[in-house]
This record gives structure tokens, sequence and C-alpha cells, in this order.
């Protein structure tokens, strides 16, 4: 098998993570007789720096072209802590994921006997949890229109939400949850928002229709993020949107322990990014004390 392989190492201790990754990929060349080519671009602050753009159009051109692309991370304190920044390095993954149409993140979240005392939880709470949370990517707030007007004083982001946008994660969901416990959790806020109520719609008629075999729940976001933590054990498939995943997938990396053990895929229309979810973790630099096995696994 010969794979071309974009290489987005991007900020902080992207570089690190990713050169210990690709030192596993080269064992599995070797082993299974792979050819991996591997072609590097800028991506983030970086990017900002050498061009000028969070994502500059040579490194767009690679990852179109590549089967694959394998992403380290993104973020830099000079820009973080500057509200009034009109380019940012977030800028360049958002972008990534719109023109590569990485519609889906997919995170599981497993705990490992021999890591489970790393844990902030009781063992009992931890052990055995394996989920898998699936979080639209391309939709939602923080694509949606926003303004600041600061002479007013006011400032809004505007969360939208299509049927078809819907359909395609839940399809996803769905089939991961035929592969696993066949249960979905539907996490929402619709007691409160139009969007999420458009969300259990959908996903209701979606599943009835097409996998009456599948249990379907549904949960509202904040209870969501306690039930996690209290009984994390109960879930199977975690389905939501964007910014609910965004801040939940973050919430359930406690349970293993750390940020550093939980990989990612986001799924794209065209191609699939591979990353760790963990962000730059720009005090650690440079130490060679950033975690890995995010990025391995």
């Amino acid at each position: 098998m010969k794979k071309n392989i974009a290489l987005l190492a991007g900020d902080g201790i992207g570089p690190e993570v990713i050169e210990q990754a690709l030192k596993v990929l080269g064992s599995i060349e070797k082993r299974f007789g792979h050819t991996f080519e591997y072609h590097p671009g800028d991506v983030g602050a970086v990017a900002i720096d050498n061009t000028g753009s969070p994502l500059p159009q040579a490194t767009l051109d690679i990852c179109l072209a590549a089967d694959a692309i394998l992403f380290g991370a993104i973020g830099d304190p000079k820009y973080d802590n500057d509200p009034n920044a009109k380019v940012r390095p977030e800028q360049g993954l958002l972008g990534l994921r719109k023109a590569m149409g990485l519609f889906a993140n997919i995170r599981p979240v497993t705990t490992y006997p021999t890591l489970i005392h790393l844990s902030p939880l009781k063992e009992e709470k931890v052990a055995g949890v394996d989920l898998l949370i699936l979080r639209e990517l391309t939709g939602g707030i923080y694509f949606g229109e926003k303004g600041w007007n600061k002479e007013e004083g006011h400032a809004f982001d505007t969360c939208f939400y299509q049927v078809d946008e819907i359909e395609r994660i839940a399809k996803l969901a769905f089939d991961y949850a035929k592969l696993r416990r066949n249960k979905v959790t539907l996490v929402d806020k619709a007691n409160v928002l139009e969007n999420s109520r458009l969300w259990r719609d959908t996903v209701t008629k979606y599943a009835a229709k097409n996998y009456p075999e599948v249990e379907l729940d549904f949960m509202f976001v904040d209870n969501a993020a306690m039930q996690l933590i209290q009984y994390p054990k109960q879930f199977d498939v975690i389905l939501t949107s964007n910014m609910f995943g965004d801040i939940l997938s973050d919430e359930a990396s406690v349970l293993p322990g750390s940020m550093g053990l939980l990989p990612s895929a986001s799924i794209g229309l065209r191609t699939s990014m591979f990353e760790p979810i963990h962000g730059s973790f720009p005090q650690g630099t440079g130490k060679n004390i950033a975690n890995q096995m995010a990025t391995i696994l």
C-alpha cells in the first residue's frame, strides 16, 4: 500500500508529538510493506509568522492532494491573549475543516487498566469506560454569522444548522453504534434552543426510518456534562453539535486522566484528518515532556 500523507505539525508541541508518531508509522511501513510519503505544510501561528495566513494556499493544496492528513496542534499565546487580533491560528483549523469538508469529529474515550491511576475520578466510576463522541464539525455557532459592534457594546454569534448536515453525521453515529452496543445518545438543549429542536426532530425521524434496531435516547447538555462524570459507563455513542461536542469531548478526556491519551479523527467529504485532541501546550514546548500517545493512537 502506498499513501500520500499531508503532515501539518503546527505549533507548540505539535512538531514533537508528530516526530514520535512518524517513528511508529516507520515501523508499520517495515512490518507490513507499506510506503508512506509525507508532504509537510505550515498551519496556525507558524503559518501566520511565515506567510501572514493561518492556512496558506500551499498547505491547502497539499491537503487536497493527500490520502490522509496527520495534524499536530495549533495555537500560540501571543495570539490567544490578544482579543483584538484579527488573524488567529485557530482560523487555520476552522478553514481547513470547511475547505476539506471535515464534517464529523470522532473521539473515542477509553480507560486503560494500566493507566487508570491517572484518572482523578474513583476507579469504580471509570473502569471499563468505552464511549464514542461524534461532534458535528462544520456547522453551528463557530461558522454562523457573527459580529461585534464596539461602539454600541454588543456582539452576536449565530448558530445555524440544516437538516442534511444533521443527517450525515447521524448516519455515522448510528453506523458506529451498530458496531458497538447499539445505543446513541443525542445531546442538545432542546428545552431552550430552536436549532436543538431541529436536531432532535431530524435525528428522531432519521433513526426511526433507517435504524429502528438502535436505541436512541436524549439528554440536555448540562445534564450530560454531569452524567459524564457521575455515570460515564452508561454512554455508548454520543451525538451532538459543534460547540457542545467541543466542550463535552474535552470534559470526557478527564476520564482516562489526560488529554494526551485521546486521539480523534475528522471525517471528510474528500479525505480525513487524524490528530490528538490536546492543544499546543506552549509551556511544555521544547522540554520533551509532551505525551505522544494520543498522536500515535
